[in-house]
């Protein structure tokens, strides 16, 4: 849906309403909002529930291009609203004769300025979008890399744990046999004195 707003306000603080300049909104509508009417231009004003109209300035101008079908421009509006449906197709190098027009041609110049700048636009939020992309697969490697290596550290000081458990195992173990070696000499010992 695109939107054209108009909008001319009063010129001074103060200034009595009937003296205020008129405020119109021009919607352009790329898809039909109205479906059980073929007309394609629409205009709506400001009343209240007894259809008395607030001003007769103003107001709002619903224009559905879609409807929008003449092949063959015959009025100024008609010229806008051919350019508004068809202008992204056209060739800026080979226009109708519809749009030979010294506002057509400022008209038609001004949309080729847009589209190429938002092709660079799109063009730059395309390497953007890549750069994102590029740095949060290279944080990602990272984060992976450390957790490796925090995992391969984990295993490596419970490898080392285990190791050192088995050792205070068979210091353990020696103590033992050598404490029970020296209970059998106790023994021995108190077995000759008798």
């Amino acid at each position: 849906m695109y939107f054209i707003n108009v909008r001319l306000s009063c010129r001074r603080t103060g200034q009595a309403y009937l003296e205020l300049r008129s405020t119109y909104s021009i919607w352009l509508l790329a898809e039909n909002l109205i479906v059980d009417d073929n007309a394609y231009v629409h205009h709506y004003k400001m009343r209240d529930e007894q259809g008395l109209t607030l001003t007769p300035h103003g107001g709002i101008w619903l224009l559905e291009l879609k409807k929008f079908n003449a092949n063959q421009v015959e009025t100024e509006d008609q010229r806008w609203l051919k350019f508004f449906k068809d202008g992204e197709r056209l060739n800026d190098e080979a226009l109708p004769d519809w749009m030979m027009t010294q506002e057509m041609k400022q008209a038609m110049s001004t949309l080729s300025t847009f589209s190429e700048k938002d092709q660079q636009y799109y063009q730059y939020q395309a390497r953007q979008e890549y750069l994102r992309e590029q740095r949060t697969i290279q944080s990602e490697l990272e984060l992976a890399n450390k957790r490796e290596e925090e995992a391969n550290k984990r295993e490596a000081l419970a490898l080392n744990e285990k190791k050192v458990a088995e050792q205070e195992k068979k210091v353990a173990l020696q103590e033992m046999n050598l404490a029970l070696a020296e209970i059998e000499r106790l023994k021995a010992l108190l077995a000759q004195k008798e």
